[in-house]
């Protein structure tokens, strides 16, 4: 029997989970406007993570004056607005909409690996809004579409209804979410079956405790990264690309395809992640807004000062 708690929790849950899939149903010039009270909120009301926020950007732009650093904060937090309706509507966004709206450029890199007989794993990261590229599965030919395995590896959240919820969000358009503990068994399997698959890896995160590290200088820090990714396609001998995205105004997004490697197994220890968080270095100092400074990235860093690499 649940205790009185978990009761409630379950109930919140039920009870957020049916109002956004309401809210899925009003156009998203509606939920625009959701997200402009949304913004206020989060920057003007609770101030969520400001201090944090601020500090990882400043670290990253040392040199950037205060006007901008003020304006790529806000903008920061106008983006992680729109990405919460963003991510709504994709409950019920139509394919054509997502079609005008989430544009991918070089996908006959990925196809090349493909024809090749080769399986791909694609680098992303935490850039406004992830949650739309999925819908990559629309833009390949039929004969690709119909055959390879397209996926993406997620964390299971706490909460049954959320995180059923948010499965039902990133198959929207055919996609697999493959639990991160499942990873290997998963990927094992389809070549096994002999089946090609792309898999999406969200890798701009810190290693949990206890995995192994890799230390490389990323926006002019001391970072520690995960490599379990690399270590992965290394093993399967999988092809690696970068998707590079550029946000081109509100919900308008664009991915350029960016190769890494067409055999992770023939590149050195630690090339694919570095060659990984180089471009995603570019692609942050091109738009900075569009980057999840939030996430307490460098927290071991401002304990231990004196581990931050000297410029």
């Amino acid at each position: 029997m649940k205790k009185p708690r978990e009761m409630m929790a379950d109930v919140l849950a039920a009870v957020g989970v049916a109002l956004v899939k309401g809210l899925a149903h009003l156009p998203l010039r509606v939920l625009y406007v959701l997200a402009d009270a949304i913004f206020v909120l989060l920057y003007y009301v609770l101030h969520y993570r400001r201090r944090m926020v601020r500090a990882n950007m400043c670290a990253a732009f040392p040199d950037m004056d205060r006007r901008a650093l003020r304006r790529n904060i806000r903008g920061f937090y106008r983006n992680f607005a729109d990405y919460t309706v963003e991510t709504i509507k994709l409950l019920r966004v139509g394919t054509d909409t997502i079609t005008r709206r989430m544009t991918f450029e070089g996908l006959d890199i990925i196809e090349g690996h493909f024809r090749n007989g080769r399986s791909v794993v694609a680098y992303f990261a935490h850039t406004f809004n992830w949650e739309w590229a999925p819908s990559i599965t629309r833009d390949f030919p039929a004969d690709i579409a119909d055959t390879v395995v397209f996926g993406q590896i997620y964390r299971p959240l706490r909460s049954r209804r959320w995180d059923d919820l948010m499965l039902q969000v990133r198959s929207r358009f055919g996609s697999v979410s493959i639990p991160k503990k499942m990873t290997l068994r998963h990927l094992l399997q389809l070549r096994k079956d002999g089946q090609l698959s792309l898999t999406g890896f969200m890798s701009d995160q810190k290693p949990s405790h206890g995995d192994p590290e890799h230390i490389i200088e990323f926006l002019g820090q001391r970072t520690r990264v995960i490599t379990g990714t690399e270590s992965l396609a290394r093993r399967l001998g999988m092809a690696a690309v970068y998707w590079d995205l550029t946000k081109k105004g509100r919900g308008r997004y664009h991915i350029m395809v960016r190769p890494i490697t067409d055999n992770v197994a023939e590149t050195g220890e630690g090339e694919v992640t570095d060659t990984y968080f180089k471009l995603l270095e570019d692609t942050i100092r091109r738009q900075p807004q569009i980057w999840l400074w939030s996430h307490n990235r460098w927290q071991r860093n401002r304990r231990h000062p004196e581990t931050n690499i000297e410029k």
